[in-house]
């Protein structure tokens, strides 16, 4: 045996000794007659000072360790808590426990229904009191009004309304006249009535209800009283009775008695109950006290090979992978160091795994600082414009070529309104909105870059859904170069077709003039005659129709392309939708011969920015087209309806019509102004109808309608009324 386990062995021998003592206390006290009923506070004092002397000196203990900082002392502390509180369940369970079964046993002695209906004896007999009382005055200020009647027509009115006594008083208490009723009084006292006038009441007891208990003729009453005047002298008492039985009084006696001896035997219960709790807490005091002293020992016990093996941390903490805790006891404790040593050892081993980990990770980071500098090279080098928001509208990174855009190179882009106008900037804003919902959004736009209108197009891109929204990235490009492009080619388009179309007239004219200058020439040189001058006048009027309708036709293709050329700037203002439909449809007010004209129009539209003229002009165009459509169609019917988008922010104006429809290869060249589906067409007028409605910033575009014919839909962003936009509104409406 070595000589550490002979030290625990008596260490454990003489922590047995208080546990045995304190079996032996229980023991007694709980098995043995043993008084144990301390009679002052200095015996409770004393006796609670004997028994937390082991406790005190645990807790003195620790608080020295722990002020000098010794090695485990907070360790030790812990256990101690620890142990107090794993003992402290239990205590406090018996404790309750043995207070419940002690409230129990005691319960048994003095049950509560006993005392229940003791109480409730005293409620009750006070409640039939305070019942009793009002109506024996009701009936006594009654029978007061017959005073000054004879003594027996008083006694008779007195039993007559219902009491079984009634007695009168002068001031000195000298008795007047009065009565009770008899013993076999009838119930119907209104008809007969039975009294033994003269009967003397005299007072026994009063009850704390108020109420008083007198005795006249051998018989026991509850009476009250009430004030008479008596003519002549002082006012008096007119006693008024009910009969009770006649042991009332004895029986209230036993009750007062009882009540009064229960008191004070409960009063000694109280008493009792104190002194067992005070032993009851002596012995939770014993218990903790052992509980720590155990608490410690173990704590002893643990706390060596936790110092060996924080000496080990530390060494380990400096670098020193191989050392080892020498102290290795024969319990778990021994496992966990030598699991420490061995840990020691591996830690060698994995250490050259993390230094090729580190490397691994140098070089992922390397590579991750590549693509970094790779992608702010693609996004310095791209000819768009980038631009990077946070979720509430602020600039956090740009690019070259947006400075360049914009001409802000050397100074920077603080926020999108030094960037933009305001009419862009609220494009802008309401793109950003609706790429919240759609994810991913384009528009083309105009702008003001340094002092000049450029034509931008705009892809707003949100970072995540509304609630989740990290930003956005908006990609700017410069199409004035490539719309000035595309307007070169247009022009030469339009030029290449206007020489076209004049050139298709000008021959029939030629020839017709050449033909009126041949005839008038042959009858110059012939002799006139008026079958000649009847032949000559037909040919100059028929030159002369062709003519005029040829320049016509040139005259009205001058005018389609004037229009289309110097289109009037449109004036956005808040318009309601539904106004400008029911304006157009005016237009065509008993014109549609033939043709149904449905309406379906949404109430409660949000008002979108648009030219009123204008946007009437567009569906007013629209509508002729669709008649024009239903001329050769058995069932000619024209749909006109409105719908708000709220999934895009827009409203939708679609009209539609039952006609033969529209091939898909005419449905891409339909909105161009060289293009039309009809004989007599300039095919201006579905490209006019396209460029009003995009500089609303809207679309226009043609689908098939369902069964037959075609539809075509204007979709228009919903605007954002202003305070200032809707003066400027009122204003403009007052003007016209």
């Amino acid at each position: 045996m070595s000589p550490s386990n002979s030290k625990l062995r008596i260490r454990l021998a003489l922590g047995g000794v208080p546990l045995t003592l304190l079996l032996a206390a229980v023991f007694t006290l709980g098995s043995l007659d043993v008084p144990v009923e301390p009679r002052s506070w200095r015996e409770i004092i004393a006796l609670y000072a004997v028994s937390s002397l082991i406790l005190m000196r645990s807790v003195i203990r620790l608080l020295m360790e722990r002020s000098k900082q010794q090695p485990g002392a907070r360790f030790k502390t812990k256990m101690v808590l620890g142990a107090m509180a794993i003992s402290l369940l239990p205590v406090v369970f018996m404790f309750f426990v043995s207070y419940s079964l002690l409230n129990r046993t005691l319960g048994r002695w003095f049950p509560r229904p006993l005392e229940i209906a003791s109480d409730e004896t005293q409620k009750l007999l006070n409640d039939f009191g305070q019942g009793t009382l009002p109506r024996l005055h009701t009936q006594g200020f009654q029978a007061a009004l017959h005073a000054q009647e004879t003594a027996d027509s008083f006694l008779e009115h007195g039993v007559a309304t219902g009491l079984d006594a009634v007695w009168l008083f002068d001031a000195q208490g000298k008795f007047l006249k009065g009565g009770v009723a008899c013993d076999n009084q009838p119930e119907n006292r209104s008809l007969e009535s039975c009294t033994v006038s003269g009967v003397q009441g005299a007072l026994k007891q009063t009850l704390p209800s108020g109420i008083e208990i007198w005795e006249g003729g051998g018989k026991t009453y509850f009476a009250a009283r009430v004030p008479v005047e008596l003519p002549g002298e002082a006012p008096g008492t007119l006693v008024a009775a009910y009969r009770t039985g006649p042991d009332f009084l004895k029986r209230w006696a036993t009750i007062q008695t009882n009540t009064h001896e229960y008191g004070a035997v409960k009063q000694n219960l109280r008493a009792l109950k104190r002194q067992m709790l005070l032993i009851l807490f002596f012995f939770t005091i014993l218990v903790l006290s052992a509980a720590t002293w155990l608490a410690l020992f173990l704590a002893k016990q643990v706390t060596v090979p936790i110092q060996a093996l924080a000496e080990g941390t530390r060494e380990v903490s400096a670098g020193n992978f191989a050392y080892q805790v020498p102290d290795q006891p024969q319990d778990e404790l021994g496992l966990l160091v030598r699991s420490f040593n061995n840990m020691t050892s591996q830690l060698h081993d994995s250490r050259s795994q993390i230094d090729e980990f580190t490397r691994n990770l140098q070089q992922a980071v390397q590579e991750l600082e590549r693509r970094r500098q790779l992608m702010e090279t693609v996004l310095e080098n791209i000819p768009a414009g980038v631009i990077y928001l946070d979720a509430g509208g602020a600039i956090l990174r740009t690019n070259s070529a947006l400075l360049r855009m914009f001409a802000r190179e050397g100074r920077g882009v603080e926020s999108l309104e030094s960037l933009l106008d305001a009419d862009a900037l609220r494009t802008l804003q309401q793109l950003m909105k609706r790429a919240l919902r759609m994810g991913v959004v384009s528009r083309e736009m105009e702008a003001v870059v340094s002092g000049r209108m450029s034509h931008l197009a705009v892809t707003v891109s949100s970072l995540g859904p509304s609630r989740a929204n990290t930003g956005y990235v908006l990609v700017f490009d410069d199409l004035t170069e490539v719309l000035r492009a595309q307007k070169s080619a247009a022009w030469q388009e339009v030029a290449r077709r206007i020489a076209h179309e004049i050139k298709n007239p000008l021959t029939p004219i030629q020839l017709s003039a050449q033909r009126l200058m041949r005839q008038i020439e042959k009858r110059a040189a012939e002799a006139a005659s008026p079958k000649k001058d009847d032949e000559l006048m037909q040919i100059a009027r028929e030159s002369a129709s062709l003519i005029e309708r040829e320049v016509g036709t040139l005259s009205a293709l001058v005018n389609e392309f004037s229009q289309f050329v110097r289109f009037p700037t449109a004036k956005l203002l808040p318009t309601d939708t539904n106004t400008t439909v029911y304006e157009a449809l005016g237009v065509f007010s008993g014109r549609l011969d033939g043709i149904t004209l449905k309406t379906s129009l949404e109430e409660s539209l949000p008002p979108v920015r648009a030219d009123g003229p204008l946007l009437r002009s567009v569906i007013v165009n629209l509508i002729d087209n669709a008649a024009e459509a239903l001329e050769d169609s058995k069932f000619r019917q024209i749909t006109v309806s409105t719908h708000f988008r709220p999934e895009s922010d827009t409203i939708e104006i679609a009209v539609a019509d039952t006609g033969h429809g529209i091939s898909p290869q005419d449905k891409d060249k339909l909105f161009l102004p060289h293009f039309s589906t009809k004989e007599r067409g300039t095919g201006l007028g579905l490209a006019i109808a396209a460029r009003i409605i995009s500089e609303h910033g809207g679309s226009l575009r043609v689908e098939d309608n369902q069964p037959v014919g075609s539809r075509f839909l204007i979709e228009l962003p919903v605007a954002e009324i202003s305070a200032a936009t809707a003066s400027e509104r009122a204003g403009l409406d007052s003007d016209r």
